[in-house]
């Protein structure tokens, strides 16, 4: 899928040497289709990485998608230059009167806080039901999704004695779901949090659904009003090296961290990941943008309620 960016965006170059196909504004004029609107709500604090992780994805499809990057006002972001946020990315209330075909809300690093304490937690709880009236179908990744779960539906996080970090086997639960076309019957994952939601909170709530899970690491994807809402607990969309960036840094911080499960080769980060999800990560992401998006959202997106 040839994504709609700027041409400035620093993400286009690393794509560009991975011979991923992005398409400049200028290009993309000229071409006599309806792309597909795509908004991303980018909580990460490396914005670039994660920009780049999941333009990788979003680009393995033949369509062509226009890609809007915004944030919550209010919030002073540190980890990422100014410049690159006033250039690249969009305050909610410049965005909020508009409708996108599909959202992804990434996670971000105040898992060890109250919902209610994260400053930004009034204006996401807007964005959250602004979406249900403005999106045809939305990704909660990681904290996103615990935060999404909470707020619409109630469903509790519980923080774990230690963090899960690694590489984890997964099996889909409802194989003839769309969103799993494709899938062998065991896939892997990478997940990197200090919370979790539980299976007995979910299996209260009679609106939403487990579609897979992992013995190891748990609850994997739950979905909502028929795909309108895909609940993502783990990180398929984390480049190879992003686990190592993040042991490497708690070592740094004196955290000692737990070596990232199934992630080194031989288990030691003296030697390269073993990357074992790029597949996965594809498929699904292309499967959400085919089945959940492009097959469901109104010609006219001015239609989407």
């Amino acid at each position: 899928m040839p994504v709609r960016v700027p041409a400035t965006l620093p993400a286009v170059e690393e794509l560009k040497k991975e011979n991923i196909f992005v398409i400049d504004e200028q290009r993309a004029s000229t071409q006599d289709i309806r792309p597909l609107k795509i908004a991303i709500l980018n909580l990460m604090p490396l914005k670039l990485m994660t920009e780049t992780d999941l333009l990788r994805l979003i680009s393995n499809t033949p369509l062509q998608v226009e890609l809007d990057l915004f944030l919550p006002d209010g919030h002073e972001w540190t980890n990422t230059p100014k410049e690159h946020l006033d250039t690249f990315y969009k305050s909610f209330d410049k965005i909020k009167n508009c409708n996108y075909d599909g959202l992804i809300i990434t996670g971000a690093p105040v898992e060890m806080v109250e919902f209610e304490e994260v400053d930004y937690w009034n204006q996401l709880q807007e964005i959250f039901d602004w979406s249900r009236t403005h999106v045809t179908s939305t990704v909660y990744i990681c904290w996103a999704a615990l935060a999404g779960l909470y707020h619409n539906y109630g469903i509790p996080k519980h923080i774990l004695k230690k963090k899960i970090s690694g590489v984890f086997r997964h099996h889909v639960l409802d194989k003839n779901n769309p969103l799993f076309r494709g899938f062998d019957d065991t896939f892997y994952v990478p997940h990197s949090r200090h919370c979790e939601i539980r299976k007995e909170d979910i299996q209260k709530e009679s609106r939403l659904h487990i579609m897979a899970e992992s013995e190891e690491s748990g609850i994997y994807i739950i979905m909502a009003r028929n795909g309108r809402e895909i609940y993502i607990t783990g990180h398929s969309e984390y480049s190879p090296y992003t686990l190592d960036y993040e042991y490497r840094r708690d070592l740094a911080k004196g955290l000692n961290p737990s070596i990232p499960y199934n992630y080194y080769q031989g288990d030691n980060p003296g030697n390269a990941p073993l990357v074992r999800w790029r597949s996965h990560a594809n498929l699904l992401f292309s499967n959400w943008l085919n089945y959940f998006v492009y097959q469901e959202t109104p010609f006219d997106i001015r239609e989407i309620k």
